[in-house]
Formats: C-alpha cells, structure tokens, sequence
C-alpha cells in the first residue's frame, strides 16, 4: 500500500494534469468562439459570459487545490523547488514552465513509490530482512535518534516493511569514544535482556562504527554481537580534523563546544562533550586507538563507503566541504576521506549514481530523503541486511 503522503501527491499531480488539458481545451474554445463570425456575437450574452466565468473559477479551484496538495506532501519537490513556484508562479508563461517542473518532479516521485510498493508487496511473504538477531542503527556524531526526525531517513520504515527488527543506539550526540561505547554498552544489554535476541547486528554509520568497534573490544556487549557493518565510517580518522583543531585558536573552539554542549543537553545528551568527539576523529586519536581496539573474532565485520565526484556532485553542506576535505584526505564523501573507509572481512564502494551524481556522506543514511537517480538507498539498505540473513546473522 502507498504511503499517504504519496496517495495525496498522486491526487494532486492528477488534479495538475486535469487542470493543464481542461485550461488548455477552455482557452482554445473560447479563442474559437472569439474568432469564429458565427459565434462572435454570443459572446455578449450575459449566460455566455456566466458559464465562462464559472470555468474560470473551476479552473482556478482545480489548480488550487492541486498544488496545495502536491506542496504538503512531496518528498522531492525541496524547498528551492517550492520556492521558485511560488516566486515565479503568477509570471505568465514562465509560470507554465514552473508548473511542468513540478508536475515531472511529482510524476517521477509517484511512479518511483509505485513501483516500490509493488516490489515490496511482491516480496513480503519472503521477509527478506526478517535476520536471526535485530538490527541495532548506530548514529553519528552532532545528530541524535528521533522518532520524528529519523537520522536514517527512510530506511528504517523499508527494512521493517520486508521484516527486520529495528533498534537504535539512543546514545548522546557528541562524546568521547569511549564514552559513547559504554552508552551503547547499556543499551545492548538492555535490548538483549528486553527481547531474549541473545545477540543484534548492528549497522553504524560514521563516528556510530568506531562507537561500536570500542563497545564490540572494550565492553561486555562485545559477546552480544554477531556482526557490524559501517558505514562511511573514519577507521583512519580524518585529517580534516586534525587541520581544524591546529588552525582554530583553543579559545575559540571552547566557544564553540560550550555553545553546543548547552544546545545539545537541552536536546537529551547527558553531558556532552564536543570536543572530545571532535578530536576522537582525528587521524592522530584514530590510528593509536586502531593500535589497541583489536577486532573480536567471533563478530563478522564489514564495512561501506561512497565518494562524491566533486563538489557539484553533492548538496549543500558537503558539496562547500569537499574541496578543503580533498586538501588533506584526498578523494572523500565530502566529510571523510575514502581511505579510512575499508575495515573487516569485506568493504564495498557504492559506485557513482547515474551522470555526475556522487553519493555523500549524508546521501548514504538518506538524511535529505532524495530520490537520486541510479541509486535506491532503501533497496541498497534491504539487500544489505538480506545479506546478513543470508550468512546466518
């Protein structure tokens, strides 16, 4: 079944379409009725005029109320799209170029969900994600889990819908490794004692992997997990941050970090620390912790990563970052160079999408909720848990 979000922009495309064929067959008619010598003269009749006006005014409601619908519930239109409508939208003839902006927007977001659900419904006698221990999402660094913000986008609901158990890590948003390992520690524990799963695969994406490596070497849940997968996760650490913390003034990064930790206890962390996190992805911090953190060899790990194809090739804030990342760590996902990427028994680089596009770091937990062509996070996310499936997890 199609998410109501995606029943009420299929309404309102349709009400769009409507409108453009019954706008355009109305202005024709009258065009013909004004040209043609004999109909002129009815024109004149007040009835004549009365039934034009109620056209009119049908016209207007039908395009109403299709693009109020198609405003509140796509997906993909994006702020700029919806701002360029609105900004452009009472220039005439430009605003027939905008419409058909928005209703080939609208169109692909309607089909791609249809062909998705269709997919799903033929799937879901299978449970293609239903593995032997739940799945444990491990967050990143400066973003905290939230039912109505999901970090993970829309891949949380898509695993669920073919059978996988969800959890999510609930540690804070900025702490130490070390800190954030015993956090996840507690929260395994509980899910195990909770569930009776005995163990959880867990997936981590960024600064959430070396949370977890730590967790797996340094705590008591390390028995209590079968595999984990990260995510474009910084093994290496990360140059980038080791130039930041060189370059700006201690006093100034303390601002910083009290500034953040005020915000973010605010927001449910528990003592926040910012700069600890900070300087725990540094290459430094990262390469002596690899030193120590030994991988447990009753746990299967894996690891992923992407790569932008350049600043273009991404959206804002990491296509601005991409080029001072490339100074220190070469190729990147516009946060983390993809040599620090590789850890485990296998690592895949998800290639390059369709022309130029290249997959970010936040395109890979679906943070903008884009639809990008040539490459389907949700489907990418299910074939990866129905591999862990697969290998008895």
């Amino acid at each position: 079944m199609l998410p109501k979000h995606i029943r009420i922009c299929d309404i309102g495309t349709k009400l769009l379409e409507f409108f453009l064929f019954s706008g355009t067959a109305l202005t024709l008619g009258l065009i013909w009725l004004a040209l043609d010598e004999k109909y002129s003269g009815v024109l004149d009749e007040t009835r004549t005029w009365l039934m034009v006006l109620a056209a009119v005014v049908l016209e207007f409601v039908i395009f109403w109320a299709g693009i109020l619908l198609v405003y509140v519930s796509s997906g993909q239109l994006g702020i700029q799209k919806r701002v360029v409508g609105a900004l452009f939208g009472w220039v005439p003839l430009v605003n027939l170029f905008v419409l058909f902006m928005i209703l080939r927007v609208c169109r692909a977001e309607v089909s791609l969900e249809k062909a998705l659900a269709a997919r799903d419904k033929k799937r879901k006698d299978r449970e293609v994600c239903r593995t032997k221990y739940p799945i444990l999402l491990v967050h990143g660094v400066f973003f905290r889990d939230s039912k109505h913000l999901n970090y993970w986008g829309r891949i949380p609901a898509e695993l669920e819908k073919n059978g996988a158990r969800i959890f999510y890590g609930e540690h804070n948003s900025a702490s130490a490794v070390e800190d954030s390992a015993r956090e996840l520690e507690k929260r395994i524990l509980d899910i195990v004692r909770e569930t009776g799963c005995e163990k959880v695969n867990i997936i981590a994406h960024s600064k959430g992997g070396l949370d977890s490596r730590t967790a797996i070497a340094r705590t008591s849940a390390g028995k209590h997990i079968a595999s984990l997968t990260t995510i474009n996760t910084p093994h290496r650490g990360c140059e980038f941050a080791d130039f930041l913390l060189d370059e700006i003034p201690a006093e100034n990064q303390q601002v910083i970090a009290d500034n953040y930790n005020k915000v973010a206890a605010k927001l449910g962390d528990r003592d926040p620390d910012f700069l600890a996190a900070v300087r725990d992805l540094t290459s430094a911090k990262c390469l002596a912790r690899n030193e120590v953190i030994k991988d447990d060899p009753g746990v299967y790990y894996q690891s992923v990563g992407s790569v932008l194809q350049g600043a273009s090739s991404g959206q804002f804030p990491l296509n601005f970052t991409y080029h001072l990342v490339r100074r220190f760590d070469g190729d990147n996902d516009g946060l983390v160079g993809t040599a620090s990427f590789p850890w485990g028994d296998s690592f895949r680089m998800i290639p390059p999408a369709r022309g130029k596009r290249g997959i970010s770091h936040g395109d890979v937990i679906d943070l903008n909720r884009e639809n990008i062509p040539g490459f389907d996070v949700r489907e990418f996310y299910v074939q990866l848990v129905e591999e862990l499936k697969e290998k008895g997890f």
